[in-house]
C-alpha cells in the first residue's frame, strides 16, 4: 500500500511504502523553512535541488545537493531550508 503524506499546509508532500528493508518515502519540498521531528533513524538523499540542514547540536546549516546523503538519529528535531523546489528520498530504520 502507498501512503500519501502532506506537511506544512502542503508545502512538503511525499509518497511512502514499506518493503522488506523497511519504510521509505520519496517527496518534494517547496521553498521554505521547516522543522521536522524523527521517531526513527532517517537516511535522507537529495535527488534534485538543494537542502540546507541544521542537525541537532549542530552549529551551522550544511548544504546537500543532488545525490548527497545525510543521517538523522531517532527522537530528535532538525531544521531544513529549501531555497528551490527539492526532491528527496528518505529511508527509515
Amino acid at each position: 500500500m502507498i501512503d500519501v503524506n502532506q506537511y506544512f499546509d502542503g508545502a512538503v508532500k511525499s509518497l511512502g511504502y514499506t518493503s522488506a528493508e523497511g519504510k521509505t518515502t520519496v517527496g518534494v519540498m517547496e521553498p521554505g523553512e521547516y522543522e521536522f521531528g524523527t521517531s526513527q533513524h532517517e537516511t535522507m538523499t537529495v535527488l534534485e535541488g538543494e537542502l540546507h540542514i541544521l542537525l541537532p547540536h549542530g552549529e551551522a546549516f550544511q548544504s546537500y545537493t543532488n545525490g548527497q546523503t545525510f543521517e538523522v538519529e531517532a527522537n530528535v528535531t532538525f531544521k531544513v531550508k529549501a531555497s528551490l523546489q527539492t526532491s528527496y528520498l528518505c529511508k527509515y530504520r
